[in-house]
């Protein structure tokens, strides 16, 4: 037994039936950690910040429970503020530069539009190595080259298409992400299918369109009671609710999209002889919970995101099946010895960050 696994842990490798992806934290909890990290990054002026950072990914990578074995976040603080400081050191530079030469500070702007595939592969690879389960760590094998294509000269070429190619773009994008990430020496094989992200992207339009046209209706509703100065109370308290309503609706649209894309990716996913995966995230219900998670947070102005972040999470994880495979046994841990201490250092300075699904 690992250093990570739980007292009920099964024999690894022994199943061939799907094992239930569980999260075993809970919002009040959670919300002491969020309020404590706010408050002392407060007090040390963003010093804190990247102990913060560290406490919140350990503590739902500790609370996320597989087969028996939980995950491991293995960063550590001083790593984390130290490219935060270096971010920090450059774009000061920058600034400065800018405000007294600004001919060199567009050549520095046009330099970093390059070396944005750099910094996202570099940040992939260091969130990759960061994480551990079952004492093997992941990884990130994306090249230059391809991150290029998929994150700079192909979403370029969309605009030109007036967006109409944006769906297949992201299916490049999630495709370049998730087929170049390994679990010890072992890679993920994805099949995604661009008709898939057509599909959620025409419901969603039409879903946005028709909720749009109701806002607007229900707008234009409250803004002829402006026509009596005797209900000027009644047109404030109306727009009052319009923000509030926008974010609902776009929060809403946001997790039917994201859940047929998560779904998709994941039922189409495994690491042979290893993993396979499966995901029946209900769109319908996943909209629910981020649009009231998004409604909470405005009406407690923010004091609800430890119990709406801990609920995404969970409905997250109880969506979530993983078939773990006699192969999984035999993963060798080669990711430590994948990337030299340079790439980890390049990735650190700007904390860059890809939201996995």
């Amino acid at each position: 037994m690992d250093s990570t696994s739980t007292p009920s842990a099964a024999q690894p490798g022994s199943q061939t039936v799907p094992s239930q992806l569980q999260f075993t934290g809970n919002g009040k909890e959670y919300f002491g950690i969020w309020i404590v990290n706010i408050l002392l990054t407060l007090l040390t002026l963003g010093i804190y910040s990247a102990w913060a950072t560290v406490r919140n990914k350990q503590y739902f990578y500790g609370h996320t429970v597989l087969d028996g074995h939980r995950f491991d976040y293995l960063a550590t603080p001083l790593q984390i503020l130290k490219g935060r400081l270096l971010a920090v050191g450059l774009f000061v530079i920058y600034s400065v530069v800018s405000g007294y030469f600004p001919l060199v500070g567009v050549l520095m702007a046009l330099a970093l539009v390059l070396l944005v595939p750099w910094m996202i592969n570099q940040g992939l690879k260091f969130s990759m190595r960061m994480t551990r389960y079952r004492n093997i760590r992941f990884a990130f094998k994306g090249n230059f080259g391809d991150a290029m294509i998929n994150f700079v000269v192909l979403p370029f070429f969309s605009i030109l298409t007036l967006y109409l190619a944006m769906p297949w773009v992201l299916k490049r994008i999630d495709a370049y992400i998730h087929s170049n990430i390994l679990y010890g020496d072992k890679p993920v094989h994805v099949q995604l299918q661009g008709k898939a992200y057509y599909k959620a992207a025409l419901l969603v339009a039409v879903l946005g369109i028709l909720m749009m046209m109701m806002l607007g209706v229900a707008f234009s509703l409250v803004a002829d009671i402006n026509i009596n100065p005797g209900e000027l109370g009644a047109v404030n308290s109306g727009m009052f609710l319009i923000v509030p309503l926008y974010l609902f609706v776009i929060s809403a649209l946001q997790g039917i999209y994201q859940a047929q894309i998560r779904n998709h990716i994941l039922n189409n996913a495994q690491i042979e002889d290893v993993a396979e995966f499966k995901s029946n995230l209900a769109p319908q219900r996943y909209a629910l919970i981020l649009a009231t998670n998004a409604a909470a947070i405005v009406l407690t102005a923010g004091l609800a995101f430890p119990w709406a972040k801990v609920r995404k999470v969970r409905a997250l994880a109880e969506a979530t099946q993983v078939v773990v495979l006699p192969g999984a046994d035999q993963v060798l841990d080669t990711a430590q010895q994948a990337d030299s201490s340079f790439a980890e250092e390049a990735a650190n300075v700007f904390d860059v960050d890809i939201s996995l699904t």
